[in-house]
């Protein structure tokens, strides 16, 4: 069904957005995360408020907290200040803003030596971004830092026909040219994998994560963070009833993330979120939820009980 590749059918299925306001962060945590170092220390990661991203990928719900137009200069500044009066002090930070951080309609590179400013006592700071934003910016921000900078990149799956479906307007091509260049200008990446994308059954859900994992270290990738799957954005709810998408088992998430450890490439991290949309055994859920945080925290396999 190539009309679901299309901007018009993903963004007719969508609901309305959340009210956000451009000088506040819609949200901040801080959560436990294993450095590269091997030390497990609070990280922190603000989602910052700014324009929606001008893709608009099958999977994605970030768009319910973005504005319709660029905020103002100076409104991502006020933001990160208000989020770090707010949250204790930490070494690392996430700046998450439901796009790329280098374009320059989500945040305005006159804003870049305040952020950095503002960030001068951290030890890592990670941003995301599309590949087709990854380039001369991204150098001009990491001299600004303090901090190491870090860069997120969505590869989302290596199957070529579930890749084009999603709507991303990229290639394994593209992504393994913006890691190399991240790489060969000192930068470390991180990137998003997608557990159980539509149109995969479980099992090939599983080896298509595999797989992505697989590339992704090998194209130089430092991190990968395995996503489950979720609705929540209109599209993906259609898809469910057209009987193309299915949530993933929290199970395939073990699996995969023990593959990823095993690999002992670099580090693997299983998205936590809501686990329990993924449960089809309740009676099992704590253990299983204890032992993914276990293996993300500490990077070795832990059995099942």
């Amino acid at each position: 069904m190539d009309k679901i590749t299309h901007d018009k059918w993903i963004l007719s299925h969508r609901g309305t957005k959340n009210k956000v306001d451009p000088f506040k962060p819609y949200a901040w945590l801080v959560e436990k995360e294993r450095q590269i170092s091997g030390k497990i220390e609070d990280t922190a990661t603000i989602f910052l408020t700014n324009m929606e991203c001008p893709l608009h990928c099958l999977m994605c719900d970030l768009w319910k907290n973005t504005t319709d137009r660029p905020v103002p200069v100076g409104a991502i500044p006020a933001q990160i200040e208000w989020a770090l009066a707010q949250m204790p002090a930490v070494k690392h930070l996430k700046l998450y803003n439901s796009g790329s951080f280098f374009d320059d309609r989500a945040i305005p590179p006159a804003d870049y030596p305040k952020i950095a400013l503002l960030l001068k006592d951290f030890e890592t700071v990670i941003v995301e971004s599309h590949p087709k934003f990854i380039d001369d910016r991204c150098l001009q921000f990491r001299d600004m830092l303090h901090a190491e900078l870090q860069i997120a990149i969505g590869l989302e799956t290596v199957h070529p026909e579930i890749l084009r479906k999603l709507n991303k307007h990229v290639t394994t091509d593209d992504f393994r040219n913006s890691v190399q260049f991240l790489s060969r200008n000192g930068i470390r990446s991180r990137t998003f994998i997608l557990l159980r994308p539509p149109y995969l059954t479980e099992s090939e859900g599983i080896i298509w994560a595999q797989k992505s994992i697989d590339f992704a270290f090998s194209v130089g990738v430092e991190c990968c963070i395995v996503i489950p799957v979720r609705g929540g954005n209109g599209a993906m709810e259609e898809l469910m009833k057209m009987n193309d998408f299915h949530l993933p088992e929290i199970s395939s998430l073990e699996t995969v993330l023990e593959y990823g450890i095993g690999l002992k490439a670099g580090r693997v991290f299983a998205d936590t979120w809501d686990l329990g949309l993924f449960s089809t055994s309740p009676e099992y859920l704590e253990q299983q939820i204890n032992r993914i945080n276990f293996m993300n925290l500490n990077q070795e396999l832990m059995l099942p009980e």
